[in-house]
């Protein structure tokens, strides 16, 4: 059920952003500097203390689309890792199994649940892993990620339909996916200003413990934006704090699995001294 941060809605009239909102897209460069200026503000920021964070890119990107944040973050204290070398193209359920694996890795090595930051269709995938494996993941945050019809609300709908691809059945697809709770808590953060995914699309109205929070953004600048930098800090401070009695990990030692076997790898706990 929706929560006091959640926006009113009417799905019904949801549409894909207009091609010729994509010349704002641009000014994402602009948050750059923005970025460099406000270093010291975010330097000021709640660090954290070694706890792993794996951050996944949108789209066709790869590490080096996040590496400021990844390097932000590093600076904070947390343990980073991104998706790997390749890019996050292909099909959402080998993107998934990859996503899997290194959160399962993650865990292994640190002996703690991970934090996910995901950006769009990385936002996408952490919410899913958290979908599957609850027991992995301590919390999600996402950034101009679509949780309702996948790319049908994004500016790059045409592209599908053009492949014979039936935006209905995918969207359906997701709604059926949605009815399965999700019980980690989810930090999801829009933009009005976005013209690559419909802002109404990133609200989540299924998930009990979600906080929305809009920002002043395009879409590629959510991934350089210091407003971004400075919740993604305090949002990944707060639930550190309030989750802080979870168990500890025990190791994994099933290190290398067939993709049907990532989904119900198995994770050992104990209580913590």
């Amino acid at each position: 059920m929706p929560n006091e941060s959640t926006p009113k809605v009417l799905t019904e009239f949801l549409r894909p952003p207009p091609r010729s909102g994509l010349i704002r897209e641009a000014l994402g460069v602009f948050e750059l500097p923005r970025l460099l200026f406000c270093i010291p503000t975010l330097a000021r920021q709640p660090r954290g203390c070694g706890e792993p964070v794996l951050v996944l890119p949108g789209y066709g990107a790869g590490n080096i689309s996040t590496a400021l944040l990844q390097s932000y973050l590093r600076f904070l204290g947390y343990r980073v890792r991104g998706l790997g070398r390749r890019s996050s193209r292909g099909e959402v359920p080998a993107l998934l199994t990859r996503v899997m694996r290194r959160l399962i890795s993650l865990t292994r090595d640190n002996q703690q649940k991970v934090r996910i930051v995901g950006w769009s269709l990385g936002g996408y995938l952490a919410r899913e892993a958290a979908r599957e494996r609850p027991d992995l993941v301590h919390q999600v945050i996402t950034l101009g990620t679509p949780v309702i019809g996948g790319p049908k609300y994004t500016v790059v709908a045409h592209r599908f339909r053009r492949r014979g691809i039936d935006m209905n059945v995918i969207e359906a697809q997701i709604e059926s996916r949605n009815q399965i709770s999700l019980t980690t808590p989810i930090t999801a953060i829009y933009s009005r200003l976005d013209a690559v995914v419909a802002w109404e699309a990133c609200i989540d109205r299924h998930t009990s413990d979600v906080e929305h929070i809009e920002v002043r953004a395009s879409h590629v600048g959510l991934g350089f934006s210091p407003d971004v930098y400075k919740i993604i800090a305090q949002r990944l401070a707060a639930v550190a704090a309030r989750r802080s009695d979870e168990p500890a990990f025990e190791t994994i030692t099933t290190t290398t699995m067939a993709p049907a076997q990532v989904l119900n790898a198995p994770v050992l706990t104990k209580d913590k001294v």
